[in-house]
C-alpha cells in the first residue's frame, strides 16, 4: 500500500471527503456504492462491484473466480459446493 500524501479530517458527522482527483482516477461517480473493510488499524474503501459477488456466499474478494456462465465464486463458496457434492455422493 502506498501513501498519496493526502490528509483529510473527519467532520462532525464522521465524514471524510475523497479528493476529486482520486474519485476521477477510480471513476467514482456521485452516489457510487463503496465497500468498507477494517484491517487492524486501517479502514479500507473499495468500489462496490455487484457483478463479481460470489453466487454462493455473496462475498466480493480479489480471489473470486469467474465461471464460464459469467457468474463468480469465492474460495469459501467453492468449499461449500465441494462439501455438498461430496455429501451427495455418499447418498447413492
Amino acid at each position: 500500500m502506498r501513501s498519496l500524501g493526502i490528509v483529510r479530517k473527519v467532520d462532525h458527522l464522521g465524514r471524510i471527503v475523497i479528493p476529486k482527483e482520486l474519485r476521477s482516477t477510480l471513476k467514482l461517480e456521485k452516489g457510487a456504492p463503496m465497500e468498507i473493510f477494517v484491517d487492524d488499524d486501517m479502514i479500507i474503501l473499495r468500489k462496490y462491484v455487484v457483478d463479481s459477488a460470489c453466487i454462493v456466499t455473496g462475498e466480493i474478494t480479489s480471489e473470486n473466480k469467474r465461471l464460464s456462465n459469467g457468474m463468480y465464486i469465492s474460495p469459501k463458496g467453492a468449499e461449500i459446493l465441494k462439501k455438498e457434492i461430496e455429501e451427495r455422493k455418499t447418498w447413492d
